[in-house]
């Protein structure tokens, strides 16, 4: 789905209303998944703040043909992937889209009748959703490959689809938008064979019900007719949209039929499955101020007609939100009374020493993930000093790997474990195809482990470049700045 703006609605009127009141009729109306299919081995919890991985589903099921037509019976897709992230001192937040055909590698996820498939590399991250061909999608499958690409442990996950989005919009008296040129009914769909009509004119405008679902979609036509340009007509849309929730007053007449049509069109993991839990983590939002939430893109590049994750730029994202920094460098924790300050300065990457361990006997390959250079030599000397036996050091085949992970085959859980003791942090799990074992070295070994003989500068960057954080759009930035790419 095309819809990001849908997606975050109940979260945003909880964090500008902390009207909890809300919830309690609206108990009848959550919807929640299965988590059956979310990985075990999943990133530690450290992150002082939380993570919300929202979810747009293109599931034409129920109310859903009325607006974007299809077929029912076709599996339901995901063409956003919104990361948000919220702060420890509940005044910041920031959205990171991750664009759907950014090319990852997707784990072993959960099927209908209960197997799990083997992890698949260098695919497109919207075809997670598909796995299993559920009706409504796979949100856990997601999940899982999010964690993976990230490092981050995700919180909670929401997903949305296109029934009861008219309403929303409708209930703020519509949402200004603006386009960056004419758009006519070819653009919005491509097989037309004529220009058609003109359905949006340059410049502002207002759009309610099936008008701003199609604003939102509409990818073809403008800029490079890419999903980078849609992505960032999505983030303006959302920003303009919490501009009207403020503006129209938090009142009940308001955000109660707001509320109503937005639980009805989600479905929340088993965390928010009740409205006790809804309030926890709703009451602590309400703080956060327009100019403080923030929209990114996770930093990339075109790999042909894909999307391709430019390292080490992304990994110095995830590491910032992971230690509660925003995108220009505040220090967002909350703790000890500190107050944010542009100016502050991110700590230093730890050079941590290998804890002592006994590898006498195991045999281990290891594989660099990341764009680091020499990390597999700098490791596999770490083992060997420790008693293990080094079979191959090289390149995995994907080097955007942010947490270390320990792969063994049938058997060999043990010995797994022993090497693990040597990565802090590292994830573990049985996988098909591996024969033995082997370690694929992620972003936080390359932050924390050994450093190159005379280099000061081998892991990651500690603070996200300077590019990524001026890129970054406000929720109270015009309407009509930056809407499009190419």
């Amino acid at each position: 789905m095309r819809t990001a703006g849908i997606t975050t609605l109940v979260l945003l009127v909880v964090i500008f209303s902390g009207a909890g009141w809300i919830y309690y009729k609206l108990n009848k109306d959550i919807n929640t998944f299965s988590d059956d299919g979310v990985a075990q081995d999943r990133p530690p919890d450290t992150s002082p703040g939380q993570n919300i991985l929202i979810l747009g589903s293109d599931s034409r099921s129920g109310d859903n043909s009325d607006f974007a037509g299809g077929s029912a019976e076709n599996v339901g897709g995901s063409d956003t992937t919104l990361l948000m992230h919220v702060y420890a001192d509940h005044k910041h937040a920031v959205a990171v889209s991750i664009p759907r055909d950014t090319l990852v590698t997707v784990p072993s996820c959960r099927q209908q009748d209960g197997t799990w498939t083997k992890p698949r590399n260098n695919v497109k991250i919207n075809s997670a959703f598909e796995v299993g061909q559920f009706k409504d999608g796979n949100p856990a499958c997601t999940q899982n490959t999010v964690e993976k690409l990230t490092g981050l442990r995700v919180d909670h996950t929401i997903v949305v689809n296109f029934a009861g989005f008219a309403a929303m919009t409708s209930a703020v008296n519509g949402v200004d938008v603006c386009m960056p040129k004419d758009v006519y009914e070819g653009d919005l769909n491509p097989n037309l064979g004529h220009r058609g009509a003109l359905v949006f004119p340059k410049g502002p405008q207002k759009v309610s019900g099936q008008k701003a679902l199609d604003y939102v979609r509409i990818r073809h036509g403008i800029g490079d007719s890419s999903d980078i340009g849609r992505i960032k007509r999505q983030q303006a849309f959302i920003s303009s949209l919490l501009k009207a929730i403020k503006a129209k007053g938090l009142s009940p007449t308001t955000l109660l039929p707001l509320a109503e049509s937005a639980a009805k069109s989600m479905t929340f993991d088993p965390g928010l499955n009740s409205v006790d839990k809804l309030l926890s983590f709703g009451l602590g939002l309400k703080d956060i101020d327009l100019h403080n939430i923030k929209f990114s893109t996770v930093p990339w590049r075109y790999s042909g007609e894909d999307v391709a994750i430019v390292q080490p730029d992304a990994n110095a994202v995830w590491a910032a939100i992971r230690d509660d920094r925003t995108l220009d460098n505040q220090d967002a924790s909350g703790k000890n009374g500190q107050n944010p300050s542009a100016s502050a300065t991110p700590p230093a990457a730890p050079t941590t020493a290998p804890p002592t361990v006994n590898g006498s006997g195991i045999r281990v390959g290891v594989y660099n993930g990341t764009v680091t250079p020499g990390l597999a030599g700098r490791a596999s000397d770490m083992l060997k000093a420790q008693g293990f036996t080094v079979t191959a050091a090289g390149t995995a085949k994907v080097q955007d790997q942010a947490t270390t992970l320990v792969e063994y085959a049938a058997g060999k859980a043990e010995q797994a474990k022993t090497v693990a003791a040597a990565f802090p942090g590292a994830q573990v799990r049985q996988t098909d195809g591996v024969t033995g074992i082997r370690v694929v070295l992620g972003a936080d070994y390359a932050a924390t482990g050994p450093k190159a003989s005379g280099s000061p500068s081998a892991p990651a960057p500690t603070s996200v470049p300077t590019k990524v954080a001026d890129d970054a759009r406000s929720a109270d930035e015009d309407v009509c700045a930056d809407l499009s790419y190419g």
